[in-house]
């Protein structure tokens, strides 16, 4: 009876995973909409006519106007929304002003920069965090402790292109180390350019997860779960890597999935930096040229990916720890 009870909680439990799965992402269907709103105001409100921008200074009126109609600029703001819903109801998102081509295309483009950029921090930022955390939260309150501490702290406050350039100086400049802009043709020439890029986005990451997994590591050295692994006479290095360590991911992985907003923030300018030509770089240039529809497109893409590492995050604590409440 226990047994067949069991089976089906947990058959119960598996069928409300499931069903989460599938219903989340309609949950960020509004949070979508709202994004979109609040993009499409803010692009309009950018000071400035893309038209002019586009022309020159020494564009007749006639000229203006026929570009403004050519891309549905003199329309009321309103049908201007609507037709940028209906184009991504449809898979698309409208013509770019200044590269004449697919704003769907022109991202498709660019992302592979980005997405590289991404995947190397966090990978970046995890192997810094974790061997730090670990040494301050097995050395509570002694030196090494207060050293970690401290250089977290410090990573905190420094802004990302500060530390971007203090990179270039020492490590490209100075040692020729490292490749100081672009992105190269082969996958090694790639990494090299990489290498600056992702480790000052991650020097920033790391040193706020580095501080959640210390606090979390340190609550769980003094659970009663490793009290009582202790007492069964498993050492310590043991009771660290089963119940401590699993247990302090759990809270990482939902603080890196809250800060993915501002890691995208942080590939935008470090993307400026080191002249690497992905979405932030793209971001840049169409908010100077005015390019609406770049504008819009790039800031939907970055919202849509922020949703969905945010329920990649979901699933990731679940799988960590199964007695998380879906």
């Amino acid at each position: 009876m226990v047994a067949f009870a069991f089976r089906r909680s947990a058959g119960g439990l598996t069928i409300h995973r499931y069903r989460f799965v599938l219903l989340r992402p309609l949950q960020f269907l509004p949070v979508l909409f709202g994004i979109s709103v609040v993009t499409f105001v803010l692009v309009r409100l950018i000071p400035g006519d893309p038209a002019r921008v586009l022309l020159g200074t020494r564009a007749t009126p006639s000229a203006i106007a026929n570009v403004r109609a050519q891309y549905g600029l003199d329309e009321p703001i309103l049908t201007q929304y609507f037709y940028f819903l209906g184009n991504l109801a449809n898979g698309e998102m409208g013509r770019s002003i200044l590269y004449k081509i697919d704003v769907l295309r022109l991202i498709a483009t660019r992302i592979e920069p980005t997405l590289a950029l991404v995947v190397a921090s966090v990978v970046l930022s995890v192997v810094i965090a974790v061997p730090m955390a670990s040494i301050a939260a097995r050395n509570q309150g002694r030196p090494a402790d207060h050293a970690v501490r401290i250089v977290s702290t410090m990573g905190i406050g420094f802004p990302p292109f500060w530390l971007a350039l203090m990179l270039i100086i020492f490590l490209s400049v100075r040692l020729s180390l490292f490749p100081v802009s672009g992105y190269g043709e082969t996958w090694g020439e790639k990494l090299a350019h990489l290498a600056l890029p992702s480790l000052t986005v991650a020097l920033s990451l790391s040193a706020v997860l580095t501080r959640s997994l210390r606090a979390a590591m340190v609550q769980g050295l003094a659970s009663d779960v490793a009290t009582a692994a202790r007492a069964r006479g498993m050492p310590e290095g043991v009771v660290f890597r089963r119940h401590v360590l699993p247990n302090a991911l759990v809270p990482t992985i939902n603080l890196l999935a809250v800060n993915t907003g501002w890691l995208i923030g942080g590939t935008v300018v470090v993307e400026s930096v080191f002249a690497l030509p992905g979405l932030g770089q793209l971001l840049v240039r169409a908010i100077f040229s005015r390019d609406y529809m770049v504008v819009q497109g790039v800031a939907m893409t970055f919202a849509c990916a922020t949703v969905l590492v945010n329920f990649l995050a979901d699933i990731a604590t679940v799988a960590v720890d199964p007695r998380v409440k879906l």
